[in-house]
């Protein structure tokens, strides 16, 4: 009878410090191995149940892994039983016929343009870009547009990560790049293109800073309303649109530029961030409405002037406009405040700052901010009690922030 059992091959260590975890065929006192295709440290097998073992990060989806091929085994080692026909010489052909032959190589920049233009398809332009500047960043690190994903390892991102700081690039940016990167290589293994055992995450520590606030003071805010700014003027739409931001909870920029009539409902803004899908429901007040109806006008569909009424939502063409629109916003906010505000920083992701800033100052708990930004705070069971919060709750406080 033929003997099947998982083993960790200890007497092939790994540079990395890793071994390989094997099939071991017994038959007749002969002995043969088959790769299971899996390395993992010797803290991380558990003897006992021949299983990687939980103190491993990914245990469930590679012992599933092992689980299935052991399967597979088993069943053409009992059929080729039942034949009487049984040798090991057989039943490795049978499971690399299986294997569908030789696969192409898939490089990670084939792999990202594959990515990309699904998304640019699905109009997730937003995304799309941001994983095309990273992969087009780390490509041009490492020289090579044909590197595969098994090459990716501790090393090339260690060094890809000293190059970045040595360019003095942020440390919130590289944590950007180096989350894309991961969330890249993450889809690749969920659609086996790459291996789990080849994962080059593991000892990557992925930091971000906290950022200075940006936020400015309530009386910034009155000053800012005050100005007598000529109408019609960029440095004029430029106040509104921050104004608005304010007002608004701290929308983004892009979100404001979507908005349409259909969005106002029973005197509330209604709409679902485009970054993160959460649905917000915030009450418009009336400094809020003053400002929309300065560009109300009923030809056109979208509540301010960014958007023309033909244009494709979440499209290249419409992220471009809206990018365009930011980047115009920003620079007359700042001639603002060089000529009326004493040079205090001033951009449309201040008013989100300076909203939550403003509500922290009077008083208000970490947790209604919270709520109201549409973040999460604390952990999971605090998260919970927040849903508890009533509506009437979350606009007494902005009402009083924005008076």
């Amino acid at each position: 009878m033929v003997q099947l059992k998982v083993i960790l091959d200890t007497r092939r260590k790994k540079s990395d410090g890793t071994y390989p975890i094997c099939f071991r065929i017994t038959n007749i006192k002969k002995v043969n191995y088959i790769s299971a295709g899996i390395t993992v440290l010797l803290e991380h097998w558990d003897e006992t149940r021949l299983s990687i073992s939980k103190n491993h990060p990914n245990h469930k989806s590679l012992n599933l892994a092992l689980s299935k091929k052991y399967y597979d085994i088993q069943r053409e080692i009992l059929k080729l039983e039942q034949e009487e026909n049984f040798s090991i010489d057989k039943l490795k052909n049978i499971l690399n016929s299986k294997a569908d032959g030789p696969q192409k190589v898939i490089t990670f920049n084939n792999y990202v343009k594959k990515l990309v233009d699904e998304m640019m398809a699905l109009n997730q332009t937003g995304n799309a870009l941001v994983y095309k500047h990273a992969s087009t960043r780390f490509i041009n690190f490492v020289g090579s547009s044909k590197i595969e994903f098994k090459q990716i390892d501790f090393n090339v991102l260690d060094a890809f990560r000293q190059r970045l700081l040595a360019d003095k690039v942020k440390l919130n940016s590289i944590s950007n790049y180096f989350r894309t990167i991961r969330a890249i290589y993450n889809k690749a293994i969920r659609a086996k293109i790459i291996d789990r055992s080849h994962y080059p995450f593991y000892d990557i520590s992925i930091k971000t800073e906290k950022t200075a606030n940006r936020a400015i003071s309530k009386k910034d805010i009155t000053k800012l309303e005050k100005l007598e700014l000529s109408n019609g003027s960029k440095e004029w739409h430029a106040r509104n649109c921050f104004l608005l931001c304010f007002y608004l909870i701290g929308i983004s920029f892009t979100d404001l530029a979507y908005l349409t009539k259909d969005n106002i409902n029973n005197g509330r803004i209604i709409y679902r961030r485009r970054k993160t899908h959460k649905l917000y429901s915030i009450r418009l007040f009336k400094k809020a409405e003053m400002i929309l109806n300065l560009y109300a006008n009923e030809d056109r569909k979208y509540l301010l002037p960014v958007l023309d009424n033909k244009i494709l939502e979440d499209t290249l063409e419409s992220k471009k406009l809206i990018s365009q629109w930011i980047k115009t916003t920003n620079e007359y906010l700042g001639r603002v405040a060089i000529k009326h505000m004493k040079s205090i920083k001033l951009t449309t992701y201040v008013a989100r700052h300076t909203w939550a800033t403003t509500a922290k100052k009077m008083g208000y708990s970490n947790e209604l901010i919270a709520e109201a930004l549409g973040h999460q705070h604390g952990n999971r069971i605090t998260n919970i009690y927040l849903d508890v919060f009533d509506q009437e709750v979350v606009d007494g406080m902005h009402e009083k922030v924005i008076s």
